[in-house]
């Protein structure tokens, strides 16, 4: 199953976010879930949030991996949602 995983940084948080940007990468490798994915841009086009597209067994397993990211786990997030989703185009 598809599932989209939108999250929201931190106000001021970008530090954070550069730091752990290697790990998080590694961990996108590692795990071989991420259908796609990119940062969410703020008005100033700053890294602000993140859009995964996680391509997992069940929604359980999509909540594991959000809670190992090491994003979240560096204490990035303000807010992360998790949503089934069907690609279209």
């Amino acid at each position: 199953m598809l599932v989209a995983l939108i999250a929201k940084d931190k106000p001021g948080a970008l530090q954070i976010r550069k730091d752990t940007r290697e790990e998080h990468l590694a961990y996108i490798k590692a795990t071989g879930v991420v259908s796609q994915a990119g940062p969410l841009l703020d008005d100033a086009g700053e890294m602000a949030g993140s859009l995964v597209v996680l391509d997992v067994a069940d929604m359980d397993a999509a909540q594991g991996w959000a809670e190992n990211d090491p994003y979240a786990k560096a204490g990035l997030f303000e807010s992360v949602e998790l949503a089934a989703w069907k690609k279209v185009v």
